[in-house]
């Protein structure tokens, strides 16, 4: 999922559930309107290849690096902003079809999702 600095939803992608979402995570920056001063992600998310991708389309990375892995820049103020997609995931969630995911197929579900997120657009 791509957030707003406000912690609303404007994009999302579904990964199989055996796979991770980083593949999927530089097709979805490049998606974007407008190029984001800061990209924040969870140390999932930690990779030099995407940290790379990141600057290379103008924003700065906040991402933590992984224990197993040196130590990178990564400002804590601007980390502490990550609670905004954690919040979105809560406020989605409170829809029972996305929380458990009764949908059978891959579109179904991301039509739940997508329709969930709308009604938290209007709502704030």
């Amino acid at each position: 999922m791509i957030a707003d600095g406000h912690g609303k939803a404007l994009g999302f992608a579904l990964a199989p559930g055996q796979a991770h979402e980083l593949p999927l995570a530089p097709a979805m920056l490049d998606s974007l309107p407008a190029v984001p001063l800061w990209v924040v992600a969870d140390k999932g998310y930690a990779s030099d290849a995407f940290r790379e991708h990141i600057w290379d389309m103008g924003a700065r990375p906040a991402i933590p690096a992984k224990r197993r892995d040196a130590p990178v820049a990564c400002p804590k103020w601007a980390y502490r902003c990550r609670h905004l997609v954690e919040n979105l995931w809560a406020r989605l969630k409170e829809w029972r079809a996305v929380a458990t995911r009764y949908e059978k197929t891959a579109t179904s579900f991301l039509a739940v999702i997508h329709i969930a997120a709308a009604v938290d657009w209007v709502k704030c």
